[in-house]
């Protein structure tokens, strides 16, 4: 049987739930439960700590979980990444006092409090800096206020946390995180419970990236039309009862959306419909 760890909360946690119950699988908690089958898929879905994962599935008890760039790098976990998965985008930042001018190559000597010791080492290293990292598990923008630190590295979505804390981000990120579909070396080649897995998440994530347009055409602009929505082969086109128009339909990226329907409207096309599509293998 698969074994998958998910996040048990967190940033990543809903939207890890929202994936894989969109690829067909039943993965939703109905209260604080560790651990849900799923029989028809025959999978077993773990809830741990995000810290926790990378060392279940590494030491060979798990097969599969999701976490992020961040912790993956940080644990120092020999695993192999998957699958990105588009969501928890996040930055890895140094970030202190406004109007200080601080700059990372001046962080000699300041004390630095941090979730993240050894990718704030690594950094440091890198750079020749010789400074304090003050370890903590969270919470670390009030570090600076409560004069345990100079300087803080946090993960930075919004910065709206810096902010509310009058703190500034200092430098280029350290690093920039998403969360990962992560797993033990070879386990694609010796599951096909596994590769079934990451091929139906493949599918709900190319998906997200497509939507289709359906339109009717001009006969007089069709090849202008099929231009402008190429699809991945061709588009399909069918005859309307009204012999000078033509039906088509066609995949195209969701990002051009608007700019698509624009063109189309130039070309007088009408009843021009784009939705959304929920799942495709392409």
């Amino acid at each position: 049987m698969l074994q998958i760890a998910l996040p048990n909360k967190g940033a990543l946690a809903n939207d890890s739930i929202e994936l894989i119950k969109t690829a067909g699988y039943r993965c939703q908690r109905s209260g604080r439960e560790l651990r849900v089958r799923d029989a028809k898929n025959e999978t077993l879905f773990y809830f741990l700590r995000p810290r926790d994962i990378a060392t279940y599935i590494s030491n060979g008890v798990l097969d599969l979980g999701i976490i992020g760039r961040d912790f993956l790098i940080e644990q120092q976990a020999n695993l192999e990444e998957v699958l990105p998965l588009g969501f928890g985008v996040a930055r890895l930042c140094y970030a202190g006092p406004r109007n200080q001018n601080l700059s990372p190559n001046n962080f000699a000597g300041l004390r630095i409090a941090t979730s993240f010791r050894h990718l704030v080492s690594l950094d440091l290293a890198k750079r020749n800096i010789q400074a304090e990292i003050v370890p903590l598990d969270g919470a670390v923008e009030v570090s600076i206020q409560l004069g345990v630190a100079d300087v803080i590295a946090d993960l930075v979505q919004t910065g709206r946390t810096l902010e509310e804390a009058q703190l500034s981000m200092i430098g280029e990120p350290i690093l920039e995180t998403e969360a990962l579909l992560v797993g033990r070396a070879g386990i694609l080649e010796a599951k096909t419970a596994a590769d079934l897995f990451v091929r139906r998440l493949q599918g709900i994530l190319l998906a997200r990236t497509y939507v289709m347009v359906e339109y009717d055409c001009p006969r007089t602009s069709l090849k202008e039309a099929c231009e402008v929505t190429p699809g991945i082969e061709s588009p399909t086109i069918a005859p309307l009862s009204k012999p000078d128009w033509i039906a088509v339909k066609a995949m195209a990226n969701r990002k051009d959306a608007n700019r698509i329907m624009d063109d189309l409207e130039k070309l007088g096309a009408k009843g021009i419909l784009v939705t959304d599509i929920r799942t495709c293998r392409i």
